[in-house]
């Protein structure tokens, strides 16, 4: 946490799938002499960790700032409060949409820059994010939202009652159960819990428990079958900023899939070669891989 003046939040250009752009820096910091230099520029095509569901890791890339090239090691969600008071991460006490605050993406350096911090506001630099590595991250990402909506679909003639139910009208055991979920090149890695409360709210864990290799092999048919149909995939966004609500949405053969999200994701399913999932139990909880390979 530090202290600096009020700067809007910035434009998030990741939603459209830019990879690069040309930027104005608004705020330079080190965080003391052995913590990392970052950047905020008006507008960066970088997507950073997500501090209230940190799922999919940050953006990494380059910055050139000068005739100098720096690593871009992360990029994360930092906020500016009404009094200017830096806040980082999991230290943000606001939410997106408070009254007077600003919502940034910081550009993690890997070696700083020349200079002191303050003369790097107003710099043009340029900015690049490493495509492979977000590719991977963007395939892992649509993965895994398909597989919420095919896990949904297998189970749902598990629950005694219904809850909330998904885009797709079945019950939406992924968003009453989960956790966690991890988001990594390729792969993601759900969590759900199994325990009292969830029984509690209609879903027969132990028919589950009985059942697992058949819900595996249910969602991956599934899935194929998805994918084939090569559906194109959209991020719809309420407004340019880092903070502004986004949703993923896709076209399914059960029909239009939307849910919220503010990561990367493919832009059609055709992309996707193949997903694999595979479903074990944990202590009191159900775990669930997805692996994918594109086309």
């Amino acid at each position: 946490m530090g202290e600096t003046t009020s700067a809007p939040s910035t434009v998030a250009l990741f939603p459209q799938g830019v990879s690069a752009c040309e930027a104005t820096v608004v705020l330079a910091e080190a965080a003391g002499d052995e913590g990392p230099f970052v950047i905020a520029t008006d507008r960066t095509p970088f997507h950073p960790l997500d501090h209230t569901w940190p799922d999919q890791p940050g953006d990494r890339g380059a910055m050139t700032l000068g005739r100098r090239e720096h690593a871009v090691v992360d990029a994360v969600t930092m906020a500016v409060g009404p009094d200017g008071t830096l806040y980082r991460e999991e230290e943000i006490p606001a939410r997106r949409t408070d009254p007077g605050w600003s919502f940034m993406v910081g550009h993690v350096l890997e070696t700083p820059p020349d200079g002191y911090a303050a003369d790097l506001v107003g710099e043009q630099v340029g900015l690049a994010v490493d495509v492979a590595r977000r590719s991977s991250l963007s395939a892992a990402h649509t993965a895994c939202h398909l597989m919420s909506l095919a896990l949904n679909m297998e189970l749902r003639d598990l629950w005694r009652k219904v809850p909330r139910t998904d885009c797709l009208g079945s019950p939406d055991f992924d968003q009453t159960a989960i956790t966690r979920s991890s988001i990594t090149p390729w792969e993601s890695v759900d969590r759900y819990r199994l325990g009292k409360s969830l029984r509690k709210a209609g879903f027969d864990a132990e028919a589950l428990l009985g059942r697992l290799d058949a819900v595996g092999e249910g969602v991956t048919a599934r899935l194929s079958e998805w994918i084939a149909g090569g559906g194109r995939i959209a991020i719809d966004t309420e407004g340019p900023w880092i903070n502004s609500r986004r949703w993923w949405s896709c076209e399914l053969p059960p029909g239009h899939a939307r849910i919220p999200c503010g990561g990367t994701h493919l832009g059609n399913l055709g992309e996707l070669a193949s997903i694999d999932v595979r479903i074990v139990i944990g202590e009191g909880e159900l775990v669930v891989n997805t692996t994918v390979k594109q086309s």
